[in-house]
């Protein structure tokens, strides 16, 4: 398969859906190749995962809808690392999605070109989908 020779690494996944979990450092390369080389033109939805001590997982699945494809790729941020590689530049619908994953989770897209809560209020404090985000805080009220 033309992913995994790209990448390296095994591919999972039920036909025309493809899985592959790729270092965040290629995470911006690989979409791109999968653009290009693949036709996944559709950006269908860009999110997070609080594994807890593992740390922070980005999921993003992206398809070719001429052919019935479509490719979720995963990137492990690892413990206490909260930084990514934006997909604005490869996707332009990545730029609501990644505000999202900043404002709930805490996530840092580099190269983000307006990386500011999209939800909650300027001032909120904490990222609440984060599982160590403490529900009983007091937050400012929501305006």
């Amino acid at each position: 398969m033309l992913i995994q020779e790209r990448l390296g690494a095994p591919a999972g996944g039920a036909e025309g859906a493809v899985v592959v979990t790729v270092p965040v450092a290629q995470w911006q390369d690989v979409a791109g190749f999968a653009r290009e080389a693949l036709g996944c033109r559709y950006l269908s939805f860009l999110t997070a995962v609080d594994w807890k001590e593992e740390g922070l997982e980005v999921v993003a699945r992206i398809e070719n809808l001429d052919d019935n494809f479509s490719l979720t790729l995963k990137a492990r941020l690892g413990p206490d690392q909260t930084r990514c590689p934006s997909l604005v530049a490869v996707y332009r619908g990545a730029d609501w999605m990644e505000r999202e994953c900043y404002d709930m989770f805490g996530i840092r897209f580099d190269g983000h070109p307006d990386l500011r809560r999209i939800l909650l209020p300027q001032d909120w404090d904490g990222h609440p989908l984060l599982k160590s985000y403490a529900l009983d805080t007091p937050h400012p009220p929501y305006r």
